[in-house]
């Protein structure tokens, strides 16, 4: 098989630094009730972030596919938001429930 100049280590680690940042920025909104609209969109921007800087900084194409699937990603919670926008009356009556 070819290699990429990526080794496996290191796109394991290319893998864990986006899962982190996600699941660290749900626990501080979390804590500080952020709304959750807020939430999606900085995760998106977050998701968007790494996948620039995979595309420009990892050698030879080494973290394309991962750097599309952030993407995406951040598309889908770019969607999540606008629909928490549009219909924001469930969130706030699950809360009084």
């Amino acid at each position: 098989m070819a290699h990429n100049g990526v080794d496996i280590i290191d796109y394991v680690l290319y893998t864990v630094y986006p899962t982190a940042a996600f699941f660290a920025i749900g626990y501080a909104a979390k804590i500080t009730k952020m709304r959750q609209v807020y939430t999606f969109v900085i995760q998106a921007l977050v998701c968007f972030a790494f996948a620039g800087y995979y595309l420009a900084a990892i050698p030879m194409g080494g973290a394309q596919g991962l750097a599309v699937i952030l993407a995406m990603f951040g598309v889908l919670l770019l969607f999540m938001a606008r629909k928490k926008k549009i219909e924001p009356a469930e969130e706030e009556e699950q809360k009084r429930t």
